[in-house]
């Protein structure tokens, strides 16, 4: 089986990879690992000794030719190429509509045209929008309240979209906060962890009441293999890790670890239309393929401060 890794050299994308390298739990013959390497993507998250067992391409899934010609050689197509940045679209929602709604159109007429077997769409808890209470099922209405949740609902109806139209092996995965080595240092944890390394302050949205669930993106990783492996054709399964914390509690554990105090804590205005809270119901993904979350929220976040600990000339240059 061939498979093509669409924004492979991004945080959950190189974390993807490695574990196939590593593991080659889908018994893939060759990896293809495309990405733009905008500010977040970086081929050097991998060692010279990893990069001899794939192919790296530099490009953008907008480019229609360049699609054809790599779809063509696939198999199976995850696609985790985004701009995923809330307060970036905020500023600027143009790069989130081209890249996650026009790039996924792009790339899902490269799969129809190439007769391609399996395509896997990589989405967000965040189209649910915001729930005081319980827990979102795949069904759930898909309420955006972000100009990146909205981008992404919108990749996500054009794969759903496709798959009916086409009739080809479409499934859509929606994960919730992912956490773990190699994220940019402008999401939450690498940077509470990175300004606390360097003596700033831990920003606080609001009163620091905002919930998310965590998820460590080696179970994430472990979920999208089991969807390509034995997901239904078109359906679409919530990841999640059942680790729900407020960002205040988050803050005080990495607090904790880092043997800092809530002197460090610094309120900051709230986020524009700041979801209040994320939570994501994964009975189908464990019912019908046996995924629960193996990775317990403590451990991995104290190896999560490890890593950026230990790694300050991977992130220093990133700030």
């Amino acid at each position: 089986m061939n498979l093509l890794i669409t924004g492979g050299a991004g945080f959950i994308g190189t974390n993807f990879v490695k574990r196939q390298l590593k593991h080659n739990p889908l018994r893939i013959s060759k990896i293809v690992v495309l990405d733009k390497l905008t500010y977040s993507g970086s081929v050097e998250n991998f060692s010279q000794d990893e990069r001899r067992l794939f192919e790296f391409v530099e490009g953008d899934i907008c480019n229609s030719v360049l699609m054809s010609r790599l779809v063509k050689g696939a198999d199976f197509i995850v696609n985790f190429a985004a701009e995923s940045h809330v307060d970036r679209s905020i500023s600027n929602a143009t790069e989130f509509v081209q890249t996650n709604i026009v790039g996924t159109q792009v790339l899902l007429d490269s799969c129809r045209k190439n007769g391609i077997e399996k395509f896997l769409q990589v989405s967000t808890d965040e189209v649910y929008g915001s729930i005081d209470a319980g827990s979102w099922t795949e069904d759930y209405p898909l309420l955006p309240n972000s100009p990146y949740s909205a981008s992404k609902a919108g990749a996500d109806l054009l794969v759903r979209a496709y798959g009916n139209t086409f009739g080809f092996h479409t499934n859509i995965t929606r994960c919730s906060n992912n956490y773990g080595p190699y994220q940019f240092p402008e999401k939450v944890i690498p940077l509470f962890v990175t300004n606390l390394i360097l003596g700033g302050k831990l920003p606080i949205y609001g009163n620091g009441a905002n919930i998310r669930d965590w998820l460590h993106v080696e179970d994430h990783c472990r979920g999208i293999e089991l969807v390509l492996q034995g997901g239904k054709k078109g359906d679409i399964y919530n990841i999640g890790g059942g680790t729900e914390l407020n960002n205040l509690q988050l803050a005080q554990k990495i607090l904790t670890i880092l043997g800092s105090d809530e002197s460090q804590l610094e309120f900051v205005a709230d986020r524009l239309g700041h979801d209040l809270r994320y939570s994501v119901n994964i009975d189908k993904i464990k019912s019908e393929l046996g995924f629960s979350p193996r990775i317990d929220f403590e451990d991995g976040l104290k190896k999560t401060v490890d890593f950026y600990t230990e790694n300050r000339l991977w992130w220093s240059s990133k700030r």
